[in-house]
């Protein structure tokens, strides 16, 4: 878990060095094949998760539509109780555009340990409609983080 963030990094570089700059969909596909790597985490239901969750927000500045790609994994103490979560984020940031705002707010968790498909679950996030509107868009920040929740 350690080498996430750089992980998640070296999978987004080659959409970074286009000449004309990832698109939405470049960076989703990025954030999927980060989502496929196998992770050393607890033995316990929901320990590696990924998020898909846009909207409208205003967490540092003015309003923004952000489409904020997130993994998240449990971390254990060392009596292997829940201690805390960490979580890897891929957030982007589009700016203003009441067609975005439109949209409204939207999150859908995937656990790999869950049972479900990977490949499903995106296919059933890139058939919404929001999909359509931001799919070709070239974000106009990109953030690259790591936090403890």
């Amino acid at each position: 878990m350690d080498e996430a963030v750089g992980l998640l990094e070296g999978e987004l570089e080659p959409g970074r060095r286009r000449l004309a700059g990832p698109v939405t969909e470049d960076l989703w596909l990025a954030f999927l094949r980060f989502g496929r790597r196998i992770f050393d985490v607890p033995d316990t239901s929901d320990a590696d998760g990924l998020l898909f969750q846009y909207g409208t927000y205003a967490f540092d500045g003015p309003p923004t539509f952000t489409l904020d790609l997130v993994r998240q994994f449990e971390v254990s103490d060392s009596e292997g109780e829940h201690d805390h979560y960490v979580q890897v984020h891929c957030e982007l940031g589009y700016g203003r555009a009441p067609v975005l705002e439109a949209l409204g707010n939207f999150g859908s968790w995937f656990f790999h340990d869950a049972g479900d498909d990977l490949e499903e679950w995106a296919q059933g996030l890139t058939a919404r409609q929001a999909w359509t509107r931001i799919h070709r868009l070239e974000p106009a920040e990109i953030r690259v983080y790591q936090e403890k929740v």
